[in-house]
C-alpha cells in the first residue's frame, strides 16, 4: 500500500516503459483501461502511449481530433526527435484539435485526469504528459422533471450530468453575474460539487460559509446530493428539512436571482438550495406561472393540507376517546354504531391502520412501475373493505386515514411531506394518552423546535419568528401577491442588494396613462 501510494505522488518518470507500468498497475490491469502504444511521423524514432477508459470516453474524438493528428503529422524542426517534451509541446500547439489539452508533471495528477474522462498522451524521453479533453460516453437526455411536475411552466429537469445541469441554468440565466465554483469531495469518488450563486446578489458571508462546510467533509464518497445534505446542514437530529432539494432548473434559477446559493452534485439530478425558511417548503414552481389570485388560493389549501396530515388522526382519537361530548349528537352516535363490535381502541385502530398504509405506500414505490400504483390501489381498496367487513376497524377510521394520505400528497416537496408522516405518530400517542392537551404539548414543542432551527444563520421561521413589522416580509409567504408588487427580494437573506426591481407601479394601459 505504501508503494502504490509512493508512486501515486511521484512525478512522471522519462522513462515511457515505467511510466506504462507504474499507471497500469494503479489500475490493477482493468479490461476497461485502454493503452495504445505507437509512432508518429512527426519523429518516427521516438514511442508515444495513449491512455484512457473506456465508457467514459468519447473514442470517436479521440480517434479523429487526437490519434490520427498525432501518426500523420509532420513537423519540420529537426529538435522533434531529439527532446521529448519539445515533442509534446508542439503536438499541443499543432496537432491535438480538442477543446482542452494541458501538460501535467505529477503522476496523481495524470491518475485523476484519466479517471475524469480525459485521455493522456505521453513520449518516451519527457517527464510531461499531455491531458486532453474527450468526455463523453452514454448518458440520460434532458427530459421531463419526475419529481416535481406543473402543468404550466418549464418542463425540463436535471439529468446526472453536472455539466449538462449548469448549462440548463445558464440558459435561463444568461448573465455573467452568474458564478460557478466547482470542488472535488470524495477521496475515492473526487465527485464534482458545484456552488451556484449570483455575484453582487447572494450575500458574500454566506458563500463563504458554503465554501466552508464543503472543505471540512472528509468521506470516501458521494453518490448523491443527499450526502452533501447532511454534512452541511445547520441541525442533525431534527424531522424538519433545513435545505430545499429539486430536479428543476427553474426553480434553482428562480432561487438564484433570490440570493440563495445552489449545491449541485455530479451524479444525481438533485440539486440543493440554501439558505430557506419553512415557508419555502409551500411554494410551487407553478404559484409564479399562473394568475396570483389562484395561486394564493392553492397555497392556502396547502397550508392547511399540511396541518390536517399531522393532526387529523390525533384529533379523531382524542374526540372518539376523551372527548364526545364535542360532537353533534347524530354523528356521536353514527360513530358509536360503526365502533360497535370493533375491538381495538381508537389509538390501536389508528396505528394500525396507519402503518398499513404506510406499507401499502413503500411497496408501491418498490414494485415495478408496471405493477406499483395497481397494487398500492387496489392493496388499500381490498384491505379497507375488508377490515371494515371483518369488525377490525371502523369505516369513520377509514375515511380519516385516507383523508389524511391524500392531504400528504397535496405538499409540492417531498422532503417536508415526509416530515409529516413521522410527526402524525407522535401526534397520535399524544392524543391516545392525553386528549386534545397532548396534541397542544406536541404543537407546543413542534413550534419550539421550529423556531430554534436556522438554515445557514438564516431564522427558519421568518418573516413568522423573528416577527416582521414590515408588510414587504409578507408578500410572499401566505399569499402571492402580483408580480408588479414583488418589489423587494426575501429580506430575511440579509441580502446587499435587496431590491428586484426599482418600484411597484404596476402597468397601466393607454387610457389610464392619459387620465394620470
Amino acid at each position: 500500500m505504501k508503494e502504490s501510494n509512493s508512486q501515486a505522488t511521484a512525478p512522471l518518470s522519462p522513462s515511457l516503459q515505467a511510466n506504462v507500468r507504474a499507471i497500469n498497475e494503479r489500475f490493477g490491469g482493468s479490461s476497461d483501461f485502454v493503452i495504445r502504444s505507437f509512432r508518429s511521423d512527426a519523429a518516427p524514432e521516438r514511442e508515444l502511449a495513449l491512455f484512457y477508459l473506456k465508457g467514459i470516453v468519447d473514442e470517436g474524438i479521440i480517434n479523429e481530433s487526437v490519434l490520427a493528428p498525432l501518426m500523420s503529422m509532420k513537423l519540420p524542426d529537426e529538435r522533434a526527435g531529439k527532446e521529448g517534451s519539445w515533442l509534446l509541446r508542439a503536438l499541443r500547439a499543432s496537432v491535438v484539435s480538442v477543446g482542452s489539452v494541458k501538460e501535467i508533471r505529477a503522476m496523481e495528477e495524470a491518475l485523476q485526469l484519466l479517471a475524469d474522462g480525459m485521455c493522456l498522451i505521453l513520449s518516451d524521453g519527457s517527464d510531461t504528459a499531455l491531458a486532453a479533453e474527450a468526455g463523453g460516453g452514454e448518458t440520460r437526455g434532458v427530459d421531463i422533471a419526475q419529481t416535481q411536475t406543473v402543468i404550466r411552466g418549464p418542463q425540463r429537469g436535471f439529468v446526472e450530468e453536472l455539466s449538462t445541469n449548469i448549462s440548463l441554468i445558464r440558459r435561463i440565466i444568461r448573465s455573467p453575474d452568474l458564478r460557478v465554483q466547482t470542488h472535488k469531495i470524495g477521496t475515492q469518488t473526487h465527485t464534482d460539487v458545484a456552488v451556484v450563486f449570483m455575484n453582487g446578489i447572494a450575500d458574500e458571508a454566506t458563500v463563504k460559509e458554503v465554501y466552508r462546510r464543503l472543505a471540512d467533509i472528509e468521506v470516501d464518497g458521494v453518490l448523491d446530493s443527499g450526502y452533501i445534505e447532511e454534512f452541511i446542514q445547520d441541525e442533525t437530529f431534527t424531522l424538519f428539512p433545513t435545505l430545499m432539494n429539486t430536479e428543476r432548473p427553474d426553480s434553482i434559477a428562480a432561487a438564484l436571482l433570490e440570493g440563495r446559493i445552489a449545491i449541485m452534485v455530479d451524479g444525481t439530478p438533485i440539486a440543493l438550495t440554501a439558505p430557506i425558511t419553512f415557508f419555502s417548503f409551500f411554494q410551487s414552481p407553478e404559484d409564479y406561472y399562473q394568475r396570483f389570485d389562484i395561486a394564493s388560493f392553492v397555497r392556502m389549501i396547502r397550508y392547511a393540507a399540511y396541518v390536517v396530515s399531522m393532526v387529523l388522526p390525533a384529533l379523531y382519537i382524542a374526540v372518539t376517546t376523551f372527548h364526545q361530548e364535542m360532537l353533534p349528537t347524530t354523528l356521536l352516535i353514527s360513530l358509536a354504531a360503526q365502533r360497535e363490535g370493533v375491538p381495538l381502541p381508537g389509538l390501536v385502530e389508528a396505528l394500525l391502520m396507519e402503518m398499513t398504509f404506510e406499507v401499502l405506500r413503500e411497496a408501491g414505490l418498490r414494485m415495478p412501475r408496471a405493477i406499483g400504483p395497481a397494487i398500492s390501489i387496489v392493496g388499500a381498496l381490498v384491505l379497507g373493505q375488508s377490515a371494515v367487513q371483518a369488525g377490525i376497524v371502523s369505516a369513520g377510521m377509514v375515511i380519516v386515514v385516507s383523508f389524511t394520505a391524500i392531504s400528504n400528497f397535496v405538499i409540492p416537496e417531498f422532503s417536508m411531506a415526509a416530515t409529516s408522516r413521522i410527526i402524525r405518530f407522535g401526534f397520535m400517542l399524544m392524543a391516545g394518552f392525553l386528549g386534545f392537551f397532548g396534541i397542544f404539548i406536541a404543537m407546543l414543542f413542534i413550534l419550539v423546535h421550529l423556531v430554534s432551527l436556522r438554515s445557514f444563520g438564516v431564522p427558519y421561521m421568518s418573516p413568522f419568528a423573528p416577527g416582521a413589522s414590515s408588510s414587504g416580509k409578507w408578500r410572499d409567504v401566505f399569499l402571492r401577491v402580483p408580480w408588479w408588487a414583488i418589489v423587494l427580494r426575501p429580506q430575511e437573506l440579509g441580502l446587499h442588494n435587496p431590491k428586484r426591481k426599482s418600484g411597484k407601479r404596476r402597468p397601466l394601459d393607454q387610457r389610464q396613462r392619459k387620465k394620470t
